[in-house]
């Protein structure tokens, strides 16, 4: 029985860690501006983009949090995997706030549609303007490693929608200081929030995907099962489970049974290489079993 060499904890790097605290910080501080001009001004959108903000930075310190925990944690005692499962819990997490503050903010908006309040447009412009800045230089941190890692891609998201928000608030802003039409902030708040939920359940459903231990999306169960048991000295592979740990870490177990003249060492190495290299999955434990003992694991039930 064997397995690979690597963890692929790329994910874990310094350089999650360093887009991570730049977020937070820009996060935080324009957060408190959008809320004080959003409270003083009676700004929906306003108020709804600073709540997108707070799930940021709520967010984004979760996933800190998370990441830190996980790097420092290791594999001592009964933590065989260490902790890198607290990105993913984080992850979801912030999927759950990130739909609540979006259901409010459309309750909300609806429920002002009756008899809009009048707001102030140039305070509202100004404050947008702000947050889009702040929302722009976070989203371009964060996006290289949103491509790698679902605690930053949670982060990551929260950033876009809040981007986007921000553009609505300004827009909103707009149309109320040219033309006075008190329908532009709820009616941008319900946009906001609208926007928001696909991609908050996206996360969720990625989230939840890790955590039931299904295969990566990427991979063809059977084809990868077909590989190995396609290998020289391979007389037939089962037993076949792949699944991700967290992201960037994708674990796969199996059952070699070889052929009768076969070497089991050489059998081992070619199906890590195969799977390493055709697959991206660099740990694997494989079990290399004899033809006359491969029917046991098949008396398992589950």
């Amino acid at each position: 029985m064997g397995h690979g060499h690597g963890h692929g904890a790329a994910h874990t790097g310094a350089e999650h860690l360093g887009r991570l605290w730049i977020a937070f910080a820009i996060g935080a501080a324009f957060m408190l501006v959008e809320f004080v001009v959003g409270i003083a001004t009676g700004s929906l959108a306003l108020i709804s983009d600073a709540a997108h903000m707070l799930t940021d930075v709520l967010g984004v310190g979760m996933a800190l949090a998370a990441i830190l925990l996980a790097r420092h944690a290791g594999t001592r005692g009964s933590r065989t995997f260490g902790l890198y499962r607290a990105e993913v819990l984080a992850a979801l997490a912030n999927a759950v706030l990130l739909f609540g503050v979006a259901a409010y903010v459309v309750y909300e908006a609806v429920r002002r549609l009756g008899d809009p309040p009048a707001v102030p447009g140039l305070p509202v412009i100004l404050a947008a303007v702000a947050g889009l800045a702040a929302n722009l230089v976070s989203f371009f941190v964060l996006r290289d490693g949103a491509k790698e890692n679902i605690n930053v891609r949670g982060a990551y998201l929260e950033v876009l929608a809040d981007l986007i928000g921000s553009v609505g608030v300004l827009l909103s802003g707009l149309v109320t200081l040219l033309f006075g039409w008190r329908y532009a902030d709820p009616v941008m708040g319900v946009a906001i929030g609208l926007f928001v939920l696909p991609r908050t359940y996206k996360l969720a459903a990625s989230a939840l995907r890790i955590l039931f231990q299904h295969a990566p999306e990427r991979l063809d169960v059977a084809e990868v099962l077909a590989e190995l048991g396609r290998l020289p000295g391979v007389a037939e592979a089962h037993d076949l489970h792949v699944w991700t740990l967290t992201s960037g870490m994708e674990v796969a177990s199996a059952h070699l049974t070889t052929c009768d003249d076969a070497d089991p060492a050489q059998v081992l190495k070619a199906a890590q290489d195969m799977l390493a290299a055709r697959y991206h999955i660099e740990h694997a434990t494989l079990q290399v079993e004899p033809g006359d003992s491969a029917h046991r694991c098949r008396e398992i039930p589950w």
